[in-house]
């Protein structure tokens, strides 16, 4: 008698393992939420524990901020065990739109995704150059499409966290922040700081694909290194491009009646580029860019101590 399994069709298999995966992601995503929440508000320069004295790898001694776990357990002293989720309903109504919308308009174009081939050493130079062609075509199309379809829902959630910093209430639900949004900025609101989010994620795209591609095509032939090889390129890239994630982090707060994107915590930008300049000329541009080990900027002697212990660090600072 054949088993249920063998009677199911293999692309309801398919799609059956990819939603698995899906929901798996959005698992870990969900776990991880107190640890994203803490590195937003890094990014937006919030810094509410002192630093303190310690040591740089050299042995020099330096002021040390708070690691990540140390941040998101501050967040759990002042707001509970679930004000560390703050933002994550958002956060994950976008992922399933995204990942709902792009698929279909990727298919719709025309960029349905190819029959995988356990070996490509058989292949001709043309043939792997029209997979990854048609590959990074479909690759762009789901990316660039899932980030618009989910920005207002990143602007959202991240504007949720940002009221840990003034400690408001603007920002309560889906619906009332989408009011709140539309009322103060209107339909363009929606899809602030989405322009440096687009330029980070796809550039990095291009750039690992394409030299990925080159590598596994001149150099690398065994399929672990070319797992090896596919990891380390897509960190390099992500790494080199990382200040666009900041500045997109920053500008999706600036504008609103929060205490996060006004003066004296943020200035008022005129645009991304704006931004990103200002960011860099406080060389602050990797914000959050380290989560264990975060120096607050400079060394100090040994022996400098005030009667009153180290003063908190500005609210906007020289950190990473």
């Amino acid at each position: 008698m054949p088993s249920l399994v063998e009677n199911e069709d293999p692309q309801q298999n398919k799609e059956v393992a990819e939603w698995m995966r899906f929901g798996m992601r959005l698992g870990v995503s969900a776990a991880l939420h107190p640890l994203e929440y803490s590195k937003v508000l890094i990014q937006l320069g919030y810094e509410p524990i002192a630093a303190v004295p310690g040591r740089s790898i050299l042995g020099r001694p330096i002021m040390v901020l708070p690691n990540i776990f140390q941040y998101a357990g501050h967040i759990r002293k002042l707001d509970g065990f679930y004000g560390c989720y703050r933002g994550l309903t958002p956060k994950l109504v976008g992922s399933i739109c995204s990942m709902v919308l792009s698929e279909k308009i990727a298919d719709r174009l025309g960029l349905k995704p190819l029959e995988e081939t356990k070996d490509d050493v058989n292949l001709s130079d043309e043939e792997l150059y029209f997979h990854f062609k048609h590959n990074l075509k479909r690759d762009i199309v789901l990316s660039v499409s899932g980030i618009i379809v989910s920005h207002p829902f990143h602007v959202i959630s991240v504007r949720m966290m940002a009221q840990f910093i003034g400690r408001e209430t603007l920002y309560k639900s889906i619906f009332g922040s989408i009011a709140e949004i539309y009322k103060t900025e209107g339909i363009m609101g929606f899809f602030s700081g989405l322009i440096p989010k687009l330029l980070c994620d796809v550039a990095c795209l291009v750039l690992t694909s394409s030299t990925v591609f080159l590598i596994n095509k001149y150099a690398v032939k065994d399929k672990l290194g070319r797992q090896y090889t596919a990891g380390f390129t897509q960190f390099a890239f992500s790494s080199i491009l990382y200040p666009l994630n900041v500045v997109s982090t920053c500008m999706a707060v600036t504008g609103s009646r929060l205490m996060a994107g006004q003066p004296p915590i943020m200035p008022q930008y005129s645009g991304w580029v704006d931004c990103f300049n200002d960011l860099q000329a406080r060389n602050e541009l990797k914000r959050g860019s380290s989560l264990f080990w975060r120096s607050a900027g400079g060394f100090v002697k040994p022996t400098f101590r005030d009667n009153r212990g180290y003063v908190p660090m500005p609210t906007i600072a020289k950190f990473q």
